[in-house]
């Protein structure tokens, strides 16, 4: 694919735009922070990897007939050494984003203007902090980005479309694209913080009484009816034990979204390269899986994602979802648990508030203004919002 934007020079590099990522080295793109454990600095973050990213594209799931159309861009010196990438798609819809920008589609519609098609840099489907300018660590880190946040604003030139998003992206990206003239927004999630515990009784030796003595009862209603738990990882999760997720997965979105995202040649592929980022937290009643839920495994993180069931059972998603990812996280050492977007309900599991960052560029004047005033007044309130939730945290006063 040729464009003006891969002719667009920085000193020695240039960026160069494609729509495979499996023509990009699977070794060279493990090379940027982030994307590969081999990084220094940068945790690992399994979204960010060639085998999730590349598989999201060879499942059909994240393709140009879902709405998500590929458009990397790839920082490279004159030789085609890859240097730093930001992960992109040209998209017709805002679904499975989870930072929402439906009332500006229908006010610019309103108006009488065109939204989609849109850039979208994220991973898609994918609600999970990390970063989204991926540079390698022998790179001027400030220029790299300084270039990367120049050539999405010209590929949106390019392409004719109405906005550039970069969604959940690390401060040090958003620094770099608020920098280059990008609008700042802020939205929630519920984290929970590995604080050093050596085993689940220590987090609650550090919540109040009343809230100990209620997640104590929790997890056990939870597992009542003779519910045990399974952790599947690496050799452990066969085909069969895809196969069930998959269902679970199934009956949620078909609740949730009206039909799924992912297709069952995504799960079965994360399955197959990269079963050791992975652990399946199984719900077993009477030798049956009856509930799961999907996690991932980063350098300092456990990501929580997708999750369904079979059988309802009351406080069943709690435990899987919740306790059973804490108790993962504290066995490995993992700093933290992100467990998805939105769900005030978390706080009371030990997740507390932490802000989350997204940059937007808006070419056009008169709506960049509207939406720069209507961003000012939405990082306020979730800032305040934030400070109220922290405040109905379950930790002792001395915790």
């Amino acid at each position: 694919m040729t464009s003006a934007v891969e002719n667009m020079s920085v000193p020695e590099f240039r960026i160069r735009i494609v729509d495979d990522l499996t023509t990009v080295d699977a070794v060279a793109w493990s090379k940027l922070a982030g994307a590969g454990r081999d990084g220094v600095g940068t945790p690992y973050n399994p979204f960010l990897s060639h085998p999730f990213l590349s598989a999201l594209e060879t499942s059909k799931s994240a393709v140009a007939e879902t709405g998500w159309l590929p458009q990397h861009l790839l920082l490279e010196d004159g030789a085609g050494e890859l240097y730093a990438a930001l992960p992109c798609y040209l998209k017709n819809h805002s679904q499975g984003e989870y930072v929402f920008d439906h009332a500006w589609a229908d006010a610019w519609h309103r108006a009488g203007g065109r939204y989609y098609p849109k850039l979208q840099c994220s991973v898609p489907f994918t609600p999970a902090t990390g970063p989204r300018m991926l540079v390698r660590d022998d790179v001027d880190a400030t220029s790299a980005r300084a270039a990367l946040a120049e050539g999405l604003k010209t590929l949106a030139d390019e392409r004719n479309v109405s906005s550039a998003h970069v969604t959940f992206a690390k401060e040090t990206d958003i620094s770099a694209l608020t920098a280059a003239g990008y609008l700042h927004r802020t939205d929630q999630q519920f984290h929970f913080t590995n604080d050093g515990y050596s085993q689940y009784q220590d987090f609650l030796d550090t919540l109040s009484s009343r809230k100990r003595k209620n997640l104590k009862k929790e997890r056990e209603a939870a597992l009542g009816n003779g519910i045990s738990v399974d952790y599947l990882r690496g050799a452990d999760i066969t085909a069969e034990a895809v196969d069930r997720f998959y269902e679970f997965y199934l009956d949620t979105g078909a609740r949730k979204w009206g039909r799924p995202y992912l297709t069952r040649s995504f799960f079965e592929t994360i399955c197959d390269t990269m079963a050791e980022d992975i652990v399946l937290i199984m719900a077993k009643r009477e030798d049956r899986y009856i509930a799961g839920a999907i996690n991932f495994i980063g350098g300092d993180t456990l990501f929580g994602r997708h999750w369904g069931c079979l059988e309802h059972h009351r406080f069943l998603h709690f435990e899987v979802c919740y306790h059973q990812a804490i108790d993962f996280a504290i066995a490995h050492g993992l700093k933290t648990v992100e467990a998805g977007a939105q769900g005030e309900h978390k706080l009371a599991r030990g997740y507390l508030p932490v802000t989350t960052h997204s940059a937007h560029w808006i070419p056009h004047e008169g709506f960049r203004s509207a939406i720069t005033d209507y961003l000012d007044h939405e990082r306020e309130e979730v800032a305040r919002f934030g400070e109220v939730l922290k405040g109905h945290a379950p930790f002792r006063k001395s915790a």
